[in-house]
This record gives C-alpha cells, sequence and structure tokens, in this order.
C-alpha cells in the first residue's frame, strides 16, 4: 500500500469516527423586512451535542434555534439536514421560553401532539403518561393543564417534546421566568436527556447554567457568529474583543 493511499484510509477513519452531522447551516442569513436578525452564519451540529447559545439581547439566539429547526425560512444560505443511518430524518423537538398550554388536561396536552403525529390515539396516552412520569408529574396528568405553576409548565412541555422521542431537542430559553427551585428541577431533567445521547440546542442569559449543561458555547452578536468554543476555552480562554466584554458584563449576575 502506498503511502498516499494510506493517508487517504486515515483521513477516512477519522471522518467516520466523527458524531453524525444531524443540522448544518450555510451561509446563513435572516431577515424581517430591514432588519437583519442572521448574516453569513455557518454552523454545523452533530449527534450527542450539548450547544449553547449565548448573546445579548436582539442577538439572533432565538432566530438562530428558529431557524435550526425549520421555522424561519433563510433569505440566504441553506439548511441542510442529514440522516441516521436507517436513512430516516433526524427527529427534532422544540420547547420555547412561554409553553402553550391548551385547555385540556395536563395528559392530553402531551397526547395530542403524539395523534397529530399519527400514532393510534390509545398508544398516545400510554405513551403521554410515560412522558409525565418522566418528568415527574403523573400525579398531575388528570388536572388542567393552565393551572399547573410555570415550573411545572415547562416541566409539561419538556415531557410533550421527549415523548416524540426526538435525536435533537431545541430549547428556547428554558428556565427564562421560572423561580430558583424549578430552575434546578428543569435543568436536572436536560442533564438527563443529554445524559440519553440526545444532542441539546440550548440559548440561554444565564451563564452559569451555560456552565452546567454545555459542552459547547457559540457567541453571537447582531447576528453573526463570532465564537464558536468548548465550553472550558469560553470561560477560560482567548476570545474575540466582544465576546470578552459580554463575559465581564454578565458573570456577576450569574
Amino acid at each position: 500500500m502506498s503511502g498516499h493511499q494510506a493517508c487517504l484510509q486515515l483521513v477516512s477513519r477519522a471522518a467516520s469516527a466523527q458524531p453524525a452531522l444531524q443540522i448544518e447551516l450555510e451561509g446563513a442569513c435572516v431577515r424581517f423586512g430591514r432588519k437583519t436578525a442572521l448574516q453569513g452564519l455557518n454552523l454545523q451540529v452533530r449527534a450527542g451535542e450539548r450547544i449553547a447559545f449565548v448573546g445579548s439581547n436582539g442577538s439572533g439566539k432565538s432566530t438562530l434555534l428558529r431557524a435550526l429547526h425549520g421555522l424561519v425560512p433563510l433569505t440566504e444560505g441553506r439548511r441542510v439536514c442529514g440522516r441516521r443511518e436507517d436513512g430516516q430524518a433526524w427527529c427534532q423537538a422544540m420547547v420555547f421560553q412561554r409553553p402553550h398550554m391548551l385547555r385540556l388536561s395536563v395528559r392530553h396536552n402531551v397526547a395530542l401532539g403524539l395523534w397529530l403525529a399519527g400514532l393510534p390515539w390509545r398508544e398516545c396516552k400510554v405513551r403521554a403518561d410515560d412522558a409525565l412520569h418522566r418528568v415527574g408529574l403523573h400525579t398531575q396528568a388528570d388536572r388542567p393543564a393552565r393551572v399547573l405553576s410555570g415550573g411545572q409548565q415547562q416541566r409539561v412541555a419538556l415531557a410533550r417534546a421527549w415523548a416524540l422521542q426526538p435525536d435533537v431537542l431545541l430549547l428556547d430559553e428554558p428556565t427564562a421566568s421560572l423561580d430558583p427551585c424549578a430552575k434546578r428541577e428543569v435543568e436536572a431533567l436536560i442533564e438527563q436527556f443529554a445524559d440519553q445521547g440526545l444532542t441539546v440546542l440550548m440559548s440561554s442569559h444565564n451563564l452559569g447554567q451555560v456552565r452546567r449543561l454545555a459542552t459547547r458555547v457559540v457567541y453571537l452578536e447582531q447576528g453573526r457568529l463570532l465564537a464558536d468554543v468548548d465550553v472550558d476555552r469560553f470561560f477560560h480562554g482567548e476570545l474575540p474583543r466582544e465576546a470578552q466584554l459580554f463575559l465581564k458584563g454578565e458573570l456577576p449576575w450569574c
């Protein structure tokens, strides 16, 4: 075997050893009228990653999550979705900062999404109960979802997402409006989901939370991606000046 062939084999093995590509944005731009929310953004998401999107208000974090999920069309660039080994698309689920609860029981709030996805109603209820047990709300299954506390509603939203058995979980400021106790409960669930192998993409203003939950940090400024580094380097390594100023302004408040 020639040296060139051996080199090619090593490159091929290194590429195959990488976790599978799930979502990629290439040159992504998003505009709302005259406002540019994302500009020239390149990003790859691979299986099992825990990525936190950080930046000041209006930096593009929520828009980026929605673009990755396919909820926001790109003005320029393209979104590429990988496939699992069985050829099926990676399943995604998103939880919003203020989840909407339907005027239904907690169980039916979870089961309805499964039914809309085409599952038989009996299976929907079984999977809804499993998901509610997973988030510690099985005793609340028959209560109206809208009477629950904010932390409990966020756990219902996580159950609704988890019941879909997603490969990728997108979270937009999942604990922003919760009290400290509810934040800890939701963070614990997110960590458990990530430990099961789910890819977690999360926007957050809470840098302490980023330290606890993320392995990779993407810093955005006015719709531009200025840093994409592992979590240790983000807090202790060299960063662009804008990111350094952001850290200096935010860290005392974590």
